[in-house]
């Protein structure tokens, strides 16, 4: 389906990164025991801190595009974009990310609490990736490096929304877990541009296929133990109970498919769509962690 060029250039299908904010709801809610439904503070923050996390993250696609509209008319999707295509001027981008911003701000900041301020952490994630439109991205491994801060970022957010601290090592995991995704992406782009991949962003040439395909197995294994760790740490088993550890499995399919589609099937270029759908066996999977995460979280009483 195509979208109107006013939503398509959003990129309504990258918000599914901003789940990663309500990493701390779910194992809150399991850690208070009771009915999660009681909890509709909780929830609604969390839920605000999505929204800010969506509408920051848009605004920064857009000023993107308006920078990158030349590059990207070289790159066989990418072209595709609004504003690289044609199909929005870059005076309506500007103004529609103008308006995201200052939506996200307001969200957020009715979404803090005592532990921290949301709108802070939002307002952080937003120049974090303006700098890294503007440089950043250009620079070998600090590109990958500032988008795996992101999703640090949006855990500290949800964490700071329920008003709960968030286990160390659930922290790492995730900064493992992203950083892998970012080295990931690389090695599509690679794969699908080839001799023409300098052309389209400066830093590619300075990675190969074989360093990235070093590095993404070193760090899903980091993300799997430091998962298997979080499940089996003494705090963890004392707020949620010992069950978690039942989940390791599906973790460590997930990641060994997602190398697979990387690796051998040409995968892994927007790691949204993978989670969208793209695979129907990664998608089964992700829904059957989540369930038996409830499951045990909520019911193994």
């Amino acid at each position: 389906m195509t979208l109107p060029p006013l939503i398509a250039t959003l990129r309504p299908h990258q918000w599914v990164k901003n789940v990663f904010v309500g990493a701390a709801l779910l194992f809150t809610l399991g850690e208070l025991g009771d009915d999660p439904l009681s909890h509709t503070a909780e929830i609604t923050r969390v839920a605000l801190a999505v929204a800010a996390f969506c509408l920051a993250s848009s605004s920064i696609y857009i000023i993107n595009d308006v920078l990158d509209a030349e590059s990207d008319r070289k790159h066989p999707e990418k072209c595709k974009r609004p504003i690289a295509s044609g199909a929005l001027s870059v005076q309506k981008g500007l103004v529609l990310s103008l308006i995201c911003i200052g939506s996200s701000a307001w969200l957020a900041s009715q979404a803090g609490t005592e532990e921290g301020s949301v709108l802070f952490v939002v307002l952080g994630y937003a120049l974090l990736n303006l700098l890294y439109s503007l440089r950043l991205k250009h620079i070998v491994l600090v590109d990958v490096f500032c988008i795996a801060a992101g999703f640090l970022l949006r855990v500290v957010a949800g964490a700071y929304a329920v008003g709960r601290p968030i286990s160390e090592w659930l922290v790492i995991c995730t900064f493992f877990l992203a950083l892998f995704l970012a080295l990931c992406k690389r090695h599509a782009e690679l794969e699908l541009l080839g001799d023409d991949s300098s052309g389209h962003r400066r830093n590619l040439q300075e990675y190969s296929i074989g360093f990235l395909n070093q590095t993404t197995a070193i760090l899903a294994a980091c993300s799997v133990l430091t998962y298997a760790m979080y499940t089996m740490d003494a705090g963890t088993v004392k707020r949620l109970g010992p069950g978690l550890i039942y989940t390791v499995p599906f973790v460590v399919f997930g990641i060994f498919r997602y190398l697979l589609l990387v690796q051998t099937r040409g995968g892994g270029g927007s790691p949204s769509k993978v989670l969208l759908g793209g695979d129907g066996a990664f998608a089964l999977n992700g829904i059957l962690w989540f369930l038996t995460t409830c499951g045990i979280l909520f019911l193994g009483e």
